[in-house]
């Protein structure tokens, strides 16, 4: 089974294009060679195919929707987490204090780098194993002021600003692995597929001119199942998550002094 991740939006949209008119063309022939028109019965079903195809595209952009705006609220949950971390270390004892705000720009930089694309599996999971590196290094300083005194201020607040960012490292990560099944979007294109063809076997039936129709229809149809595959995998097509808090955040960690 193809996976539709793994090709560029360009080609998915030529080859859906190329295969929609195909099936409206083999529908045509049919009906033009058919005996038994059918009469109502091939309005009826016409009308449910294409129905269905409604109720699936609407089903599966709201699903990609979600997801999209799942990835929005993780970025800007982050970013916040960071940015809360970077001012509670301020208030941690030297030198500890200094080297966790540097730690925590060193993990700012590196959650936006991964961030500026949206990145394949190994890149996740490389990103990933950065940012636990640094979050260990940081962990390493707490326990070292922790050992000095454990108050509930700083030394707590810090504990529980640490605690948030892997948290809302361990969504984010679950944001940018959550698609759109690769099987709803097969059966997407096989659903386009029939009711285009179907339409036009119906057409071809009726002995009518057909191709600016459904060559029409079938470029829509191709160009709204593209949108939801944008929309599903932000920052490789025209639709991207802001990454506008983690570049604010950032930008404000670099002008904190040691």
């Amino acid at each position: 089974m193809p996976d539709l991740s793994q090709y560029p939006l360009p080609a998915i949209f030529l080859v859906s294009v190329v295969l929609i008119v195909a099936a409206g063309e083999i529908g045509h022939w049919l009906g033009r060679r058919a005996t038994d028109h059918g009469g109502e019965n091939v309005t009826t079903l016409k009308s449910a195919i294409l129905g269905l195809l409604a109720l699936m595209i609407g089903f599966t952009f709201a699903m990609a929707q979600t997801r999209f705006e799942l990835r929005r609220e993780a970025v800007l949950n982050e970013a916040n987490s960071i940015g809360t971390a970077a001012l509670r270390a301020r208030l941690l004892p030297p030198p500890h204090g200094a080297e966790c705000q540097k730690l925590l720009r060193d993990y700012a930089k590196a959650r936006l780098r991964i961030a500026q694309r949206f990145p394949s599996s190994l890149e996740l999971k490389a990103a990933s194993g950065e940012a636990n590196a640094i979050q260990e290094a940081l962990w390493n300083q707490v326990r070292a002021v922790a050992a000095k005194t454990d108050a509930m201020v700083p030394t707590g607040l810090f504990i529980q600003a640490l605690n948030d960012m892997g948290d809302n490292l361990a969504k984010r990560v679950a944001a940018t692995r959550a698609r759109v099944p690769n099987i709803v979007l097969l059966a997407l294109y096989a659903t386009a597929a029939i009711a285009i063809g179907y339409a036009s076997y119906g057409r071809g039936l009726e002995g009518r001119h057909w191709r600016p129709a459904v060559y029409v229809a079938g470029a829509l149809t191709a160009g709204v199942i593209l949108l939801i595959q944008d929309l599903d995998r932000p920052g490789t097509g025209f639709i991207s998550v802001s990454q506008q808090p983690m570049i604010d955040v950032a930008e404000s960690l670099a002008r904190y002094s040691d």
